[in-house]
């Protein structure tokens, strides 16, 4: 078994009898505590698994036990702050007439038994062009500074606080009909109250975002546990309420409404009970189960996929490189051109200078300017004899 598999489903197992309060049995052996720490810090479930550690008084793993603390009074931490933060950041931009959308909030952490087992999700904000400079101006203003860029698209900040918002002026996702079907969710957004300038998306629209996020995180093998977990929560607290035929739509018209429905059900099979049940669908086919579980605990280096949606998507992403790679490759080539053209410019500025600076070198040439081809010749070879003497 790939080593990062078994560590997932390690940690996987350690985690949900943590989200569902059931009992865990503490596993003994040599286990590498390291790996297991660098693997739940990339998925964002350290927090989590420091409470599953509790039980177990190894001396073995008494460093990194104290590592996944860290993790755990972080969010502790930013539990306590994140709402009086993102009501600061919300006024603010309303205050200042600022139109903006919020993508997701910290509000995923109230969908958690336990708060302090919630990631520390950032305040995600979506801007029109004119408005992201004025926003992250007045963020700057409030001490944030840039922790991550998002290059074409936005920017990560993070006050010393240790909260984070994400502001955007296109989304992160190469395929035009992700920008374009999410511009749509964008254009239906309600205005959030008491604000008269900030929107947030429907339930159903921040399910679709949400969804249409980490099948694009997939195929990209960048898909982490936690966001699954808290896609799936939102799901699971919020399905009686929102419309599963707009969801479907919605799904449909990114064309992942058959991969979706998968990577939930997995999700369920994680971290919730035979009684919820995720779009009315079994799992049956362990197979199909196993190979999204194998490709999204391994990143991508167990790769069987079957799945038509993600291999067209993954189709729609080569294409896009590959354009990307040839236009990279085509201002390169003009870049070598442009500097080839402008040696041989200078090149022969130099061989056959401007006719002023000929008429200072040689006062002949101002009264016959035929003289010049020849006094060319004659500075040419003059300067060649030069050379060829220092040698």
């Amino acid at each position: 078994m790939n080593r990062q598999v078994f560590e997932g489903r390690f940690l996987i197992n350690m985690a949900s009898s943590i989200i569902r309060q059931d009992t865990f049995r503490p596993m003994y052996g040599r286990t590498n505590w390291e790996l297991m720490y660098r693997t739940a810090e990339y998925h964002k479930i350290a927090n989590v698994i420091y409470l599953g550690l509790l039980g177990n008084d190894s001396k073995r793993n008494a460093r990194w036990k104290e590592r996944f603390f860290e993790r755990y009074q972080s969010a502790l931490r930013y539990g306590e702050t994140c709402e009086e933060s993102e009501r600061e950041i919300l006024n603010l931009l309303d205050m200042k007439e600022i139109s903006c959308t919020i993508l997701a909030s910290s509000s995923i952490r109230e969908l958690y038994q336990l708060k302090e087992t919630a990631a520390n999700n950032p305040l995600r904000i979506f801007l029109s062009g004119e408005d992201y400079t004025l926003a992250k101006g007045l963020l700057i203003d409030l001490g944030y500074e840039t922790d991550r860029t998002y290059k074409g698209c936005g920017e990560r900040m993070k006050r010393i606080s240790g909260f984070q918002v994400e502001i955007y002026h296109h989304f992160p996702f190469k395929p035009p009909a992700y920008e374009k079907h999410l511009l749509q969710l964008i254009g239906h957004a309600p205005i959030r109250s008491p604000f008269q300038y900030v929107r947030i998306l429907s339930l159903e629209g921040e399910f679709v975002f949400r969804s249409a996020e980490i099948a694009y995180h997939y195929v990209t093998d960048e898909l982490l546990i936690r966001e699954l977990l808290d896609t799936y929560l939102f799901y699971q607290y919020w399905k009686s309420e929102m419309s599963n035929e707009y969801i479907m739509k919605g799904l449909s018209d990114f064309n992942i409404d058959n991969l979706i429905p998968l990577l939930m059900q997995l999700t369920r099979m994680w971290f919730g009970n035979k009684e919820d049940p995720v779009f009315g669908m079994s799992s049956e086919d362990t197979e199909v189960y196993d190979m999204l579980e194998n490709r999204i605990l391994s990143r991508g280096k167990i790769k069987d996929e079957t799945n038509p949606q993600a291999l067209y998507l993954e189709r729609i992403l080569e294409q896009i490189e590959k354009k990307e790679l040839n236009k990279e490759k085509w201002k390169q080539f003009r870049e070598r051109l442009g500097d080839s053209h402008s040696s041989f410019r200078r090149g022969l500025r130099w061989l056959f200078p401007e006719y002023r600076y000929m008429c200072g070198l040689y006062p002949s040439v101002e009264k016959v300017p035929l003289l010049l081809p020849i006094c060319w010749i004659r500075r040419d070879i003059r300067l060649l004899f030069q050379i060829i003497r220092r040698r």
